[in-house]
């Protein structure tokens, strides 16, 4: 063999070696190859498993040139150098060639029989990114070494190809062509296969005119052996589990409204906090002031029984909603909202000014005080206000001066007290947890900044279970714990369960593999169909819109193609 080939091998694996060693995350070989450490594999996309650290080798970013200029400062001229900003051009491939000569320069150096090449020891697997220029269209060219005990017996070569989106199935490689292919590289006698499927069951209950994107998710993804044909329905005797993702304030939520009602409160306890106040845009076209006097006026012209006894009003009287989320109502409204309920639900919608607030709680108070309205109001209401209309029961009423903060302060106790008992009411209404569980969120006894921040917590957690109910009806736990509350989880699941919501929709990613061989020595072929390119450093011609349909009808969709072959070559 060539002394050049030799020494080219010996120096790039002990770059590699340097690379590891010293946990490089970048490093640049022979000024036009960077060389990345990346701690996971997020960078295939999944198309390889497991969580190993991998080098991942591609051309490096051009270099900036230094550029003379002169600049006058008084009567002197002063000559600095300055640097050329250029824009990050992202991941840039190398030639299928080049990646080739990588390759090879790894294998030799795990090769226990070409002892004129240093083993290294251990090293990562390597990547290559391709510039897809070739007949394949090879995008990552990637080794991996095998080890039987704590020797090296083979390595594992892989290609990933990959092509533009289309829609046309018959364009699609069969599950026929590919057991073909696999054979060709295996002769294996027997194989396996096995199907991977993702949808997002989000899709299938959006309304047509929401045109935006969601950042939650409900994603499903199931996995089946014995696939029969490509893109296929999974069976109801699939391995499935839900990957559930919650952005607080997604409109498409059933609890938008609670956000829109939890974020009026979170500005108004920051602006007590700083002592300047950001208003949100008023929900109400009214003033303020003006649906505070309606809200009075209306209890005058009804008429109040005896203190303490609910009104045919009061009983029947909801929060309305500004807007329905695009497929589900409030989880949480409820019929029995009191008197300071009702007047936070007007306030919170309409006031833009702590004037609005104080002239709104004194139209309030001066009612009280003359006995014009005895409303009715929760037995275990807490706010000032609350307590307040408890003693006019009695006539007799403490003063309240309304100067300062003190109005908005009287305005955030009855948004707590609204939003503690609409999560009450759920939680416990739906047997999720018990008030024991409760009693950390709805303490009162902390100052008011505290309890905030405790209910917040409470609506991440209906966030969650607002995103879940939508799908889950049949299968939410029994008991929910606060402390198990995450944005992000897992949660196993039946496929006959969410049959009816995936078996409509075409899945966002769909896959099938053939492989034979077992443990370490297993072998696969892989074709990946999904509506994102996995592969990120290529740019593809689009042939048709992805999301293009005719008539008002949806089209089928357009997926990428991804095919992934593994080679396995023994050394003994």
């Amino acid at each position: 063999m060539g002394s050049k080939i030799v020494s080219d091998a010996n120096a790039f694996v002990k770059f590699l070696k340097l690379c590891r060693d010293e946990n490089s995350e970048n490093c640049a070989y022979m000024d036009d190859i960077s060389v990345l450490l990346v701690e996971k594999e997020e960078l295939l996309h999944d198309i390889i498993g497991g969580n190993q650290p991998i080098f991942v080798c591609e051309k490096a970013q051009p270099k900036c040139e230094p550029e003379a200029t002169e600049t006058t400062a008084d009567t002197s001229v002063v000559e600095e150098t300055l640097f050329k900003v250029e824009q990050d051009l992202g991941p840039q491939p190398l030639s299928v060639m080049k990646a080739r000569q990588l390759l090879s320069w790894y294998t030799m150096a795990q090769n226990p029989n070409m002892p004129q090449v240093e083993a290294p020891g251990t090293l990562h697997p390597l990547w290559v990114r391709c510039d897809k220029l070739d007949l394949c269209a090879t995008a990552w060219l990637g080794v991996e070494t095998v080890y039987s005990g704590n020797k090296t017996s083979s390595v594992k070569l892989y290609t990933v190809s990959c092509k533009g989106p289309t829609g046309d199935e018959t364009s699609f490689t069969t599950l026929d062509e590919l057991k073909q292919e696999h054979e060709k590289r295996h002769h294996a006698s027997t194989v396996a296969t096995k199907g991977y499927a993702q949808y997002n069951l989000f899709c299938s209950l959006k309304e047509e005119s929401m045109m935006f994107e969601s950042q939650s998710s409900v994603i499903a993804s199931l996995t089946w052996n014995n696939v029969e044909k490509v893109l296929e329905c999974p069976p109801l005797s699939s391995k499935a589990s839900l990957n559930i993702k919650v952005a607080v304030g997604d409109i498409r939520s059933p609890l938008y409204q609670t956000y829109k009602e939890m974020e009026f409160l979170l500005a108004l306890a920051e602006g007590l906090r700083t002592g300047e106040t950001e208003w949100l845009e008023p929900m109400e076209t009214q003033s303020a002031v003006d649906l505070t006097r309606a809200l009075i006026e209306e209890l005058e012209n009804v008429g109040q029984g005896a203190p303490g006894h609910t009104s045919k009003a009061s009983e029947k009287q909801k929060a309305k909603t500004d807007a329905i989320a695009a497929f589900s109502s409030m989880v949480i409204e409820r019929g029995d909202l009191d008197f300071t309920e009702q007047l936070w639900e007007k306030m919170r919608k309409s006031v833009t000014s702590y004037q609005d607030v104080t002239e709104c709680l004194k139209i309030v108070v001066k009612a009280v005080k003359l006995g014009k309205i005895k409303p009715w109001i929760h037995k275990d209401s807490n706010s000032t206000l609350s307590k307040l209309i408890l003693q006019s029961y009695q006539q007799q009423i403490d003063g309240m001066p309304l100067t300062g903060l003190t109005p908005a302060n009287m305005l955030l106790e009855l948004g707590l007290d609204k939003i503690r008992k609409d999560f009450i009411n759920y939680l416990v209404g739906k047997e999720l947890t018990t008030l024991n569980y409760l009693r950390y969120y709805l303490d009162t006894e902390v100052e008011l900044q505290e309890q905030v921040m405790r209910v917040r917590k409470l609506h991440h957690l209906l966030e969650i279970l607002g995103t879940c109910s939508t799908f889950l009806t049949s299968c939410l736990f029994r008991k929910l714990y606060i402390n198990q509350m995450d944005h992000v989880f897992q949660l196993q699941i039946k496929p006959a369960l969410i049959s009816y919501f995936y078996e409509k929709e075409q899945p966002f990613s769909w896959a099938m593999e053939v492989s034979s061989g077992q443990g370490s020595k297993e072998v696969k072929t892989a074709l990946y169909l999904s509506d994102k390119p996995l592969v990120d450093h290529i740019s593809f011609d689009l042939d048709v819109p992805l999301d293009e349909s005719v008539n008002g009808e949806s089209e089928k969709m357009s997926y990428y193609r991804t095919m992934v072959s593994c080679s396995l070559i023994s050394f003994t």
